[in-house]
């Protein structure tokens, strides 16, 4: 859609004027609006305290090529020397965070392993019960 687009360029404060003006003019039309920006995610920001795709979507579309290929992670510094340290360290950061999300699933798993280990171990050591006699068909027999 064009004007998705356009109101996307100009920003948050855009979507809000259309909002609000809607609201002001005709309030089923501004009700459908606010529906729009939640549904699509576009408020997602305020939901999960930071900036949000909406905004890195932006700051992509501004700088493409910019980067060569990298991974983007904000807006360049104008330094090319710290905008490649801080690719490297991102980088870095990130297999760490893989790293210690796989040792923690292994922890998980031999927790989870030990658990049912021991659950096993006291299944076998309690008493089976004893055989039942004939069942009873008749009440009062």
């Amino acid at each position: 859609m064009e004007l998705t687009r356009k109101l996307d360029e100009h920003g948050k404060g855009a979507w809000i004027a259309v909002m609000v003006l809607s609201f002001i003019l005709f309030w089923p039309a501004g009700l459908a609006i606010l529906a729009y920006l939640i549904w699509s995610g576009r408020m997602s920001c305020w939901k999960h305290g930071g900036p949000g795709r909406w905004y890195y979507s932006r700051r992509r579309n501004k700088h493409d090529g910019d980067h060569e290929g990298r991974a983007y992670h904000g807006a360049s510094s104008g330094n090319s020397a710290f905008d490649d340290y801080r690719e490297e360290t991102l980088k870095r950061l990130e297999d760490e965070q893989r790293e210690f999300e796989s040792f923690l699933e292994q922890l998980r798993h031999a927790k989870d392993k030990a658990e049912f280990d021991q659950f096993m171990n006291d299944r076998k050591s309690r008493p089976q019960d004893p055989p039942q006699d004939q069942p009873r068909d008749q009440p009062g027999a």
